[in-house]
């Protein structure tokens, strides 16, 4: 069998990257320019300023990928893009180039959704096995999705305000520390014990998530803990947020499970990047009797060579997309069975 390389790109918030993937396993070569130190310097991501860097590196990051792995665009079988959700101004960015690179070297061209990229990004060194849950943790989503086979997707759960990641990053905000939140407070964490209570998070019948109210709690919390003198333990509060945090994402996933009656679960988004939730989520899935799959770290954060990886199951089925297509910056995953 002919094997199938497919050069994908990923631009829907700040990292430009791009990637050779061959039969939507193997990474062949991965070039990617981070744009955290700029967006540091304003505590998050700014979208113009994402934009425009995303402008300014894109054709110098598909020489590299390509440089790396010795290969042409001619060599591609097709080309693949990002296309939704995201940021729309980043998004255009990358998706507009694909389809530049489609025309000019009359290859097939392929809109990817980021979410179904981050859930094949578990296929990059794995093997997924369906049917399945799909617990998506990430910066902008907090989702729980059953899959019958590998082009099959039906939501069954999602956050009601905050994402999981959302909420990492305005309570490290909270607590004084830079941007990315996510990282530090899984740091100060390890640092620190669970003393401080926290409110109890969504506890229902349903799969859904709620944040907010826990974000709300912690920043009352530090900000009448200094009105009357007092002083934070920040480790033992990053601790006890995690922890909290944790148990909801656990009670919801385990909830899910049992009313599909599934025995696999994939872990997929940055937020997976967390040791202790990953280490969690994989204990409570050795207690009921579910293998759990997880992207190796550096494919949890938005990377091209999970574009790629879920490409390749578009362009099996033949799902190839019209030089039209147009970026959306908040579609999700629809149902779908093209198997």
């Amino acid at each position: 069998m002919k094997d199938i390389y497919i050069l994908a790109i990923e631009s829907s918030c700040d990292e430009t990257s791009v990637s050779i993937v061959k039969n939507g396993k193997e990474d062949i070569s991965t070039a990617t320019n981070t744009q955290i130190d700029t967006h540091k310097l304003y505590g998050g991501v700014v979208p113009e300023v994402a934009s425009r860097l995303h402008l300014e590196n894109i054709t110098l990051v598909i020489d590299e990928a390509l440089k790396k792995a010795n290969m042409k665009v001619s060599d591609m079988d097709a080309i693949a893009a990002t296309y939704s959700p995201g940021l729309l101004g980043s998004l255009l960015v990358g998706l507009e180039a694909a389809k530049a690179l489609s025309l000019v070297y009359d290859k097939p061209f392929i809109k990817v959704n980021h979410m179904m990229g981050h859930i094949c990004a578990n296929n990059i060194g794995n093997s997924l096995e369906y049917p399945l849950i799909s617990l998506i943790i990430s910066g902008g989503h907090t989702d729980l999705i059953y899959m019958e086979n590998e082009s099959s997707f039906k939501y069954i759960g999602q956050t009601l305000d905050d994402a999981v990641g959302e909420c990492f990053d305005k309570v490290a905000r909270i607590l004084d520390m830079p941007y990315p939140g996510g990282p530090n407070i899984e740091k100060l964490a390890k640092m620190g014990k669970d003393s401080y209570p926290m409110p109890e998070l969504l506890n229902d019948e349903t799969c859904n998530f709620s944040f907010s109210g826990i974000k709300s709690y912690v920043n009352n919390l530090v900000h009448n803990t200094k009105q009357r003198g007092g002083e934070i333990n920040k480790e033992d509060l990053a601790c006890s947020f995690q922890n909290a945090v944790t148990k909801s994402l656990v009670m919801k996933t385990k909830k899910a499970l049992e009313q599909y009656n599934v025995k696999n679960l994939c872990i997929a988004g940055g937020v997976a990047s967390n040791s202790f939730i990953r280490e969690e989520l994989i204990k409570m899935c050795e207690s009921i009797n579910v293998k759990a799959t997880v992207p190796l770290k550096q494919y949890c954060t938005d990377n091209a060579t999970m574009i790629g990886a879920a490409a390749y199951i578009l362009y099996k089925n033949n799902m190839f997309s019209d030089l039209d297509v147009n970026a959306s910056s908040h579609e999700v995953l629809d149902y779908l069975n093209i198997n």
